[in-house]
């Protein structure tokens, strides 16, 4: 079997891959590049050269390939990299008549634990879509963010003890909303500096927060570090680094409790599966990360599927246009599932292993046209003053 084509497909705010076989076996792959799918999209194409005329079985040798043969990577090219492996494996796959997470290594769960995304824009909103996540079965909320999603075009003016004490209160008023017996994960989007975040952290304390995530700017492992020693509350990051190289490093500082990893720029399942393996040997579990379409989250339930140091994987909502306009309301009113043939069920907070050949999902074949490409806004929140505010 040869590859003949690498095709890019833009649609909606997704960048696909897909890969056509003279067997007639064709596989897709989503890149994560998230702010950069253009330029991922770019970067699919130059690496098409090389794969055309290749066995598309030999997974391990192109993803080495594709990794190796450059001086330069980067997110926009790990994205790339990530579609191709994910598309490669779907592939195989189909090739060998089973699903993607028999040739992982198999089963080590039947169903995948999830958490929502629960947005904001006033700490009311926040409330009334807390108490709507556990009405749909999630047994964990995520996206909790106590600073609210408010609009990027709107200054942020709050002061360091004003911005506290209302984290806590929102924080607190969901707890008492949901119950004991619902998980919290809160994103606190790289708000903080390292001094706030453990403050943050010991007053957050009383309400059992499963995760912080990402309290600061993940730049810099050594200060994550001091974050995550000093915290209480098991910190969760790794949504921006790419390499198992960079994951180890995290690691061996104690920089995290929960690894963050997002199959959409770390390498696909290649890279995702080797980054597992360090974090096992470190003790440490891994929430997958996922704002992307269904095809995605597919490629995630196979991944924890077939890897057992997996705590809970994000899940974002399929009946949104896309994560970006479910957590700021745009008005758009289409629907990611819309994009695929069928996506599997969430129920009791779980969804099911997919067990079709591959990944299980497909595009509908005139995705491009029912959902024209809408890439990411070059835009970031200003604080009262004009600087930067991360969100």
């Amino acid at each position: 079997m040869k590859i003949t084509d690498v095709k890019v497909i833009r649609a909606n705010r997704s960048v696909f891959c897909r890969i056509d076989t003279d067997e007639g076996i064709s596989g897709i792959g989503e890149s994560g590049a998230w702010g950069f799918l253009e330029s991922s999209a770019a970067a699919i194409l130059v690496m098409r050269d090389y794969l055309i005329g290749q066995d598309p079985l030999d997974i391990e040798h192109h993803w080495q390939y594709m990794y190796r043969y450059s001086h330069f990577r980067g997110a926009a090219v790990m994205g790339a990299m990530s579609a191709i492996d994910i598309a490669l494996w779907d592939i195989a796959g189909k090739h060998y008549h089973v699903p993607v997470y028999k040739l992982l290594g198999g089963k080590c769960r039947d169903k995948v634990r999830v958490y929502n995304h629960t947005p904001g824009r006033t700490e009311e909103e926040l409330l009334e879509n807390a108490i709507k996540g556990v009405n749909q079965g999630f047994t964990a909320l995520g996206h909790l963010n106590p600073f609210l999603d408010e609009p990027r075009t709107e200054p942020f003016k709050d002061g360091n003890a004003e911005m506290l004490y209302k984290a806590e209160r929102r924080i607190a008023k969901v707890r008492e909303a949901v119950g004991e017996n619902v998980d919290l994960c809160v994103e606190l989007h790289r708000r903080l500096e390292p001094g706030l975040a453990i403050q943050l952290s010991s007053r957050l304390e009383p309400y059992n927060i499963m995760f912080l995530e990402d309290p600061i700017r993940p730049d810099n492992f050594d200060a994550m570090a001091e974050v995550a020693h000093k915290c209480r509350i098991p910190i969760a990051t790794g949504e921006r680094i790419n390499t198992v190289h960079e994951f180890e490093m995290l690691l061996e500082r104690g920089a995290c409790s929960y690894v963050r990893v997002s199959l959409g720029v770390c390498g696909g399942f290649t890279g995702a599966k080797k980054i597992a393996a360090v974090a096992e040997a470190h003790h440490v579990s891994l929430v997958p990360h996922n704002p992307l379409s269904p095809v995605m989250t597919n490629a995630v339930l196979h991944f924890a599927a077939s890897t057992e140091n997996i705590a809970i994987c994000e899940y974002p909502n399929p009946y949104a246009a896309s994560t970006a306009d479910h957590l700021t309301d745009s008005g758009v009113k289409l629907r990611q599932c819309d994009m695929v043939d069928h996506i599997p069920e969430m129920k009791n907070g779980y969804i099911a292993v997919p067990e079709e050949e591959g990944l299980g999902i497909n595009l509908i074949p005139d995705v491009e046209e029912k959902f024209p490409f809408r890439p990411h806004q070059i835009m970031t929140r200003l604080n009262f003053d004009g600087s930067i505010c991360d969100q």
